[in-house]
């Protein structure tokens, strides 16, 4: 393994300690602890959604401004799911296969017909905040546009020493990590995760060396949007309410994380949303939550001033 790539995450890691032991002396281990520990949460959904987002982009080139809104859909079709009564144990996975199945459904009605006629940067760009609109106010037609909830128990909780973890939070923590790792060890592994990196890598080199390049496109989608749901859940069920705009709340932040890691870096976007999830948390300690958005603004703009390849991206050679 080459040395440098492997001095990166243990810098950020370092670097992450460090951080959360100078807030645990400035604000008192209880504090800092909390905020840790809800960061961690935040994290987890974060990563997965920017893992969906960033894989788009490296294999398609495609900014997907839609896929907030898909995470808004995931939670909704557990909502509708429920409705027509489903016990919520088969709700949740028809719903993230749901979403996997919508993400598909955009690719064969709208992006594949784009990239046949040939489309700008600027075209894509309009039908992406477009296709967003219908997804958003489709689900607000539907649903009605007063906040929901899951039905899960997000009040029973455990304590570790000064720190409090609900059972919903562990629940989403877990989940988080654990599909992050399958991710991670899925695209490291197997023949689909091998193939969608060299896509991405060289498109054209790929298609020369025989890689199917429909189905890398078609399994692109269907995982993005399978994060997407997932990750739209785990907001859902570690937050406990939530209304039809709440994809477009977090989008900034799960652009943020995929910038941070590397654009195109699935492995990069998976640390950047566990930077930018503690990073909004510890926020809360020296200002108001309501501005939690707000820094993972700020970290956007400073990434995009300082490091504009990201934590784990490279730059790319001119052809």
């Amino acid at each position: 393994m080459n040395p440098t790539a492997l001095s990166r995450p243990l810098m950020v890691f370092a670097g992450l300690c460090a951080a959360a032991a100078i807030l645990a002396g400035a604000f008192g281990l209880a504090a800092a602890g909390q905020a840790t520990v809800n960061g961690l949460v935040a994290g987890s959904y974060l990563g997965l959604g920017a893992i969906g987002l960033t894989l788009v982009f490296g294999v398609l080139r495609l900014v997907n401004f839609a896929h907030g809104d898909l995470l808004t859909a995931g939670a909704y079709f557990v909502i509708g799911l429920s409705a027509l009564g489903l016990p919520l144990s088969l709700a949740v996975p028809a719903a993230i296969g749901g979403t996997a199945l919508l993400a598909y459904a955009t690719e064969v009605l709208v992006w594949r017909k784009m990239r046949s006629a040939r489309a700008g940067t600027l075209q894509l760009f309009l039908t992406a905040i477009g296709l967003a609109l219908v997804i958003r106010f489709s689900i607000q037609f539907v649903a009605g546009g007063q906040a929901r909830t899951l039905g899960v128990d997000i009040l029973s909780s455990v304590e570790f020493g000064t720190v409090r973890l609900g059972l919903m939070q562990a629940t989403v923590l877990g989940v988080g990590i654990a599909t992050m790792a399958a991710v991670g060890m899925m695209l490291r592994h197997t023949t689909l995760g091998k193939q969608m990196r060299a896509y991405a890598d060289n498109r054209s080199l790929a298609e020369v060396s025989g890689i199917e390049t429909r189905r890398i496109v078609v399994a692109t989608w269907l995982l993005s949007g399978f994060l997407a749901g997932l990750a739209g859940l785990l907001y859902a069920g570690a937050i406990g309410t939530f209304n039809p705009n709440f994809g477009l709340t977090l989008l900034l932040s799960l652009f943020a994380a995929a910038i941070l890691g590397g654009i195109g870096n699935a492995y990069g976007a998976l640390v950047g949303g566990l930077i930018i999830g503690l990073s909004q948390e510890w926020a809360t300690l020296f200002f108001n939550p309501r501005w939690k958005p707000a820094v993972g603004f700020a970290i956007l703009i400073l990434t995009l001033l300082l490091l504009p390849q990201g934590i784990f991206g490279k730059a790319r050679r001119k052809s």
